[in-house]
């Protein structure tokens, strides 16, 4: 038979796996203590009549010990499942614990208390999106960075390895046929070179497009360039040019005929005036433009004229025009009068 006090007694005063000393109080760490202290009241292992409540997924449990099969400490606790509803859980604790010391009836009451306020607690903590917290593993990160730098090392080294090989054997280092190298492998190599020096091609034959592209275009802007500069044209006629001309070889005349009757000094004047007549000409003569339409040149300066010293100028020439009417045909009527 079990004995209460001899058990507390060497709990108590000697040895037990589950206490835990602290400078205040000592606590206890079996699952079927109610209240989580070390004491004679709530030890479970030093009372005969002993019950208390537990939670499994969220389903509440009442546990009650039995004395009678404490030689089988696998089936010793009956378990009795408690309702969801609080007020039904606490009948049915007052139910089952009927004739119990009031101690351990209120303890497994607070306890059911308890346990249904921290269910709440976690559904309402599910129903709300909060961010999942994550571990961050910094052993494993740096392990997984290490083998990446390495692998890229190894990998750079393989391609130097491969560009050298591949040197060699272009050079014919080896020989025209090498025996550890395979067909597929070298053939893989001159297909790869090939593929190059094809790219290489096409990019030189997009540039000299280009070039051509950029040569077009700029000969398009001198055209135009060119077709936005002045052009001139002449508004006088061939006719209107040659009568201009007769008119001027007139006035020549004229002024000569005057330069005769003048004496020394209006001579002299009258050469001046000839070289400027001439002068002019030769300007006019210059500024003549063609029909047509031809690009604008510079104009040129004309010689910077010479000063007379003498103030006294020739004599004033009155200059007569006619106009030649249009002739009308002759009829014979007017023959005949005329």
């Amino acid at each position: 038979m079990q004995s209460d006090d001899v058990i507390w007694s060497v709990i108590n005063t000697q040895f037990c796996s589950y206490k835990v000393k602290t400078t205040t109080q000592n606590f206890c760490r079996n699952d079927y203590n109610v209240t989580g202290f070390c004491n004679r009241q709530s030890c479970p292992l030093a009372n005969s009549r002993y019950a208390t409540v537990r939670e499994k997924e969220g389903v509440l449990y009442l546990y009650v010990k039995t004395i009678e099969r404490a030689h089988t400490p696998a089936k010793m606790w009956e378990k009795i499942p408690l309702s969801k509803n609080y007020s039904k859980a606490l009948e049915q604790i007052d139910k089952e614990l009927i004739y119990w010391p009031n101690f351990t009836i209120h303890k497994c009451k607070q306890r059911v208390t308890k346990i249904t306020q921290y269910l709440i607690k976690m559904r309402r903590i599910k129903l709300r999106q909060e961010p999942k917290l994550i571990g961050v593993k910094k052993k494993l990160d740096r392990r997984e960075a290490t083998r990446e730098r390495k692998a890229l090392s190894a990998a750079h080294l393989e391609k130097s390895i491969e560009k050298e090989l591949i040197e060699r054997l272009k050079s014919k280092a080896y020989g025209d046929a090498p025996l550890n190298v395979n067909e597929s492998v070298w053939k893989a190599i001159l297909d790869r070179e090939k593929g190059g020096k094809e790219k290489d091609l096409d990019a030189d034959a997009e540039l000299g497009m280009l070039d051509d592209e950029t040569d077009g275009e700029d000969e398009d802007q001198e055209e135009l360039e060119e077709e936005m500069e002045g052009e001139f044209v002449s508004d006088l006629s061939e006719e209107e040019d040659e009568d201009g001309l007769n008119e001027l070889s007139d006035l020549e005349d004229m002024e000569s005929i005057g330069d005769d009757g003048s004496e020394g000094d209006s001579e002299e004047e009258g050469s001046e005036d000839e070289n400027e007549s001439i002068s002019r000409d030769d300007s006019r003569s210059k500024s003549k433009v063609v029909l047509g339409k031809r690009k604008a040149k510079p104009p040129t300066k004309a010689p910077p004229r010479k000063k007379s010293d003498k103030s006294r100028k020739g004599p004033r020439v009155e200059v007569e025009y006619e106009h030649e009417v249009e002739s009308v045909p002759l009829t014979r009527s007017a023959l005949a009068n005329w």
